[in-house]
């Protein structure tokens, strides 16, 4: 990432980067750990339960602020008004959202015919106008990059949440030691962000700045959810129709699958999202950086989730424990979604920054309808079906994205996956070595935990000389970015 990628805004992207790399590493050797623990601690039935409604976590975000941050982030130019409508807006629905999912805790426990639900669902919905309350000044503080407020707050909530579901899980609390996590990571994140903002909301409100961010925000907010509905179908319908053991085995293969998603490619359209925005009428910067940043996102996670395919056995007997051995055929197949998945998280960062937030929308119906059947007609074959069935919908349909993408930034589809060839390449021949290695190692009677060494060392070691060999770009990346600036007066531009 050259500074001819992002011109005077070098500096900001930058720094976010390393703010939000190096904070998203920390959160995820502490959610690694944290998840391991409560593995141990915790059965496949607590997950279960507690998944049922934490599936509905997803929601927090998605209602607590109605999509009016990913307008106040785009717009060009921001009033008063538009700030202090965009929270009193944020907070009466955050509150709204709260009661709202208490009065349905009872009928949600009666669907799931488990009454353990209907408490913890309640608890739970306090989390909208925890995370409501501070939506505004989380959006103020990214429309301006500055990561380091953002992600200290992520990561004090992640802390102590973490802290607050292991000593619950300790006492035998079950599965309200991970409600409990929930509900204090948003506490804490709230109160965080408001100590990192300076701005403090007016008592002002304008219909006219609230029509003018709904224009924005409207499809961004249908999007949003059909996007909820495509993550989360699935674990609904396995917790209603296969069983609480069977999500909780299910919610571990699928944390395992978003790993990369959510550790590096969401940091990266975190960072990038404002980015764009501020770039949005420089159209041929905006697509060679994604196709550059999308490259290198590829090198980190598609090696990571091709080599969690070919330890599985071993991964989830060392680390998870042996009880957990009905995950390890999902784990292999939802490894695959999250390659597809981990290369679309600029897409929505592009098309939101070039107002193309009709195209996400269609989007968002595409992909819901395919996801929607695709769970329904795998039920029938159980948890793997589903995943097989997940991992078909997904093959089929994340090309459309990639295409609207590259449609909106006005060039060909193609240069997508010429951009990843190199990377590709270099897994593929890693994921032979691993192979080869595992084949060896068949009558060597190797307990699961050197096997598991052995081939882990083999894929690392394997890997990096080819993908510097096959996409030697990636070593110039990291030289531009390592390179200061040539000018030291720069100035960055004010973001207002």
């Amino acid at each position: 990432m050259s500074e001819g990628l992002f011109g005077a805004l070098r500096g900001r992207v930058v720094r976010g980067l390393l703010w939000k790399g190096g904070s998203s590493m920390a959160r995820q050797l502490l959610r690694i750990a944290v998840t391991v623990v409560l593995a141990r601690l915790l059965s496949p039935h607590d997950y279960g339960v507690a998944g049922m409604v934490i599936v509905f976590a997803t929601l927090v975000e998605i209602f607590g602020d109605l999509a009016l941050g990913a307008a106040l982030v785009q717009r060009p130019n921001l009033t008063e008004k538009d700030r202090s409508t965009a929270f009193w807006v944020s907070t009466g629905a955050g509150l709204l959202f709260t009661f709202i999912g208490i009065a349905l805790a009872t009928p949600l426990a009666a669907f799931y015919d488990t009454p353990a639900v209907r408490p913890l669902f309640m608890v739970m919905s306090l989390s909208f106008v925890i995370t409501a309350v501070g939506s505004t000044q989380a959006a103020l503080l990214m429309r301006v990059m500055d990561f380091r407020g953002l992600e200290l707050r992520l990561t004090g909530g992640a802390i102590v949440g973490s802290a607050v579901a292991i000593a619950l899980a300790w006492k035998g609390a079950g599965p309200w030691s991970l409600i409990a996590q929930q509900v204090a990571t948003a506490a804490v994140a709230t109160v965080l962000v408001w100590r990192f903002s300076s701005w403090r909301p007016r008592f002002t409100f304008s219909r006219a700045s609230l029509r003018d961010l709904g224009s924005f925000s409207g499809r961004v907010f249908g999007t949003r959810l059909l996007f909820y509905a495509n993550r989360n179908a699935d674990n609904v319908l396995v917790g209603r129709y296969i069983g609480a053991s069977a999500l909780g085995a299910y919610t571990i293969a699928y944390n395992i699958m978003l790993l990369p998603s959510n550790q590096i490619a969401m940091p990266v359209q975190g960072v990038l999202y404002p980015t764009f925005s501020r770039m949005q009428d420089d159209v041929p910067r905006v697509a060679q950086a994604w196709l550059s940043v999308n490259r290198i996102v590829g090198a980190i996670s598609l090696p990571a989730l091709a080599g969690m395919v070919l330890v599985a056995p071993e991964f989830v007997d060392v680390v998870l424990g042996p009880k957990w051995s009905s995950a390890v055929a999902v784990i292999q197949i939802l490894a695959w979604v999250g390659m597809l998945q981990s290369l679309q998280g600029l897409n929505s960062s592009v098309l939101q920054a070039r107002d193309r937030t009709g195209d996400l929308l269609k989007y968002g119906i595409v992909v819901c309808t395919a996801s929607l059947t695709a769970f329904v007609l795998g039920l029938q074959w159980g948890l793997v079906g589903v995943a097989v069935a997940y991992a078909i919908s997904s093959t089929l349909v994340e090309p459309y994205y990639t295409w609207l993408t590259a449609r909106a930034l006005g060039i060909s589809v193609f240069a997508f996956p010429r951009a990843l060839a190199g990377v590709v390449q270099a897994v593929l021949g890693m994921a032979v070595a691993i192979t080869l290695v595992r084949v060896l190692l068949s009558g060597a009677g190797l307990g699961a935990t050197p096997r598991l060494l052995v081939l882990i060392a083999v894929g690392v070691l394997t890997y990096f000389p080819l993908v510097l060999w096959r996409a030697p770009e990636l070593r110039a990346y990291a030289r531009r970015l390592r390179r200061p600036r040539a000018s030291k007066t720069a100035v960055e531009p004010a973001l207002s």
